[in-house]
């Protein structure tokens, strides 16, 4: 039964992790569309990267015990085909100054991954001291990811809009950060439960903040009606402008 319920979360969890994933995907058909990153931040998307690559070599017989954490192969292996898709768009697309932010990230992220694949394959000889290294690391990198949107969430704060925050990625981070939890605790492994445990807070948090401040966008906006009902008022006020023209030359005449 316990296995059953664990597998059953594990699929669950991918599904929500690969939504999560996949989610950038509306973001990056705009920054296409426009041939502009506008205000996108390059950095949850490396960030997003480099936690992929961990939690794939940490799910790896290299470093787990055969394929006991096959799901977070599976998972995060979609994750780094996905993450480096929209980090190589972003460096296409962005400004002179924002291509060199992406190589000045970009480039120590991948040389840190090189570095801690190496060590953990060649200094250490057993599964259980691997796992503490790439865990431990792979830990600290999935809380900078989950917590990396507080900068997002700041700018909607301050601009009372949530352009820059999507809500499908919102609700697909809360979902994939609750179902690792479960997973995690199931397997008693606190390097895959132990992110969630921030992740999930701060996908609420992020949830209460878009709901918020959305409706706030929508009562700022004008509507269609209030425009066309402005654009009836100019064209009056203009009518009325010209009828007293009119009048006025008449009245000149007589």
């Amino acid at each position: 039964m316990e296995e059953s319920l664990r597998l059953a979360v594990a699929v669950i969890g991918n599904a929500a992790s690969v939504s999560l994933y996949a989610a950038p995907i509306v973001t990056f058909k705009r920054v296409i569309k426009k041939k502009s990153t506008e205000e996108f931040s390059c950095i949850p998307y490396i960030i997003g990267l480099l936690n992929c690559l961990l939690f794939t070599w940490y799910g790896l017989p290299v470093v787990s015990n055969k394929w006991e954490n096959f799901p977070l192969v599976t998972v995060n292996g979609v994750g780094v085909v996905l993450e480096l898709s929209y980090v190589l768009i972003y460096f296409w697309y962005a400004s002179p100054k924002g291509k060199g932010k992406v190589a000045m990230v970009g480039i120590p992220v991948l040389l840190l991954f090189c570095i801690i694949a190496a060590v953990s394959a060649f200094a250490f000889h057993d599964s259980r001291h691997r796992k503490l290294l790439v865990g431990s690391i792979g830990l600290g990198v999935s809380v900078a990811m989950y917590a990396s949107p507080l900068v997002v969430m700041k700018k909607v704060i301050q601009t009372k809009s949530v352009e820059f925050m999507p809500l499908p990625l919102s609700i697909c981070s809360f979902l994939a950060t609750l179902l690792w939890l479960t997973y995690g605790l199931l397997i008693r492994d606190i390097f895959v439960a132990g992110p969630s445990v921030i992740g999930t807070p701060l996908g609420i948090l992020q949830l209460v903040i878009y709901f918020k401040y959305r409706k706030a966008s929508v009562v700022e906006e004008p509507s269609k009606g209030d425009m066309e009902k402005g654009n009836l008022e100019k064209v009056d006020m203009e009518m009325e402008i010209v009828e007293t023209n009119v009048t006025n030359r008449m009245n000149g005449n007589l």
